[in-house]
């Protein structure tokens, strides 16, 4: 045991205090050290203490909180051939369940995990690369058919200017 940890040697030499539970050590420089991430809040619900105290309010509570969540989830279902964000009202109507039920957190979690990881991804210089080679690539091959259809077919409004 070491004299910091237990308090016995209060002239030992001081460090820096350990973070508290759920904050990512940091450097001296006050950043984040890179890799290491702050830990997930406590699954479970958040419903107000007075909700939970009562069974039978506390399920009602879960079921108002799920036909919500439901009814948003539905809404970003519709919207997804419509216009409109329904990737984001989707995730917007999880987040609404993930209030109540562990299920919707641990798929909030996975989610959140999976999209930090694309866009690591996405920032690694060979990916980038090969992505913008990609994009040009694409863009040179539609630039070639659109050329093609014009000299072949020419381009002919929709409307008559010239009546």
């Amino acid at each position: 045991m070491n004299a910091e940890s237990d308090g016995r040697d209060p002239g030992g030499a001081t460090a820096q205090p350990a973070p508290a539970a759920g904050e990512a050590p940091r450097e001296a420089t006050g950043d984040v050290i890179p890799g290491v991430t702050k830990e997930d809040p406590a699954l479970g619900s958040r419903a107000p203490g007075f909700i939970k105290a009562s069974r039978a309010l506390h399920l009602s509570w879960q079921v108002g909180v799920f036909v919500v969540g439901l009814a948003v989830v539905v809404a970003g279902i519709i919207m997804l051939p419509l216009p409109g964000p329904g990737w984001l009202v989707i995730f917007g109507g999880m987040a609404i369940w993930a209030t109540e039920f562990v299920w919707a957190q641990l798929v909030l979690r996975w989610t959140r995990r999976k999209v930090t990881e694309a866009a690591q991804r996405a920032l690694d210089p060979k990916v980038r690369r090969r992505n913008i080679i990609l994009t040009v690539t694409g863009l040179v091959i539609i630039a070639v058919l659109v050329g093609i259809y014009v000299w072949k077919f020419g381009i002919v409004m929709p409307w008559k200017i010239h009546e």
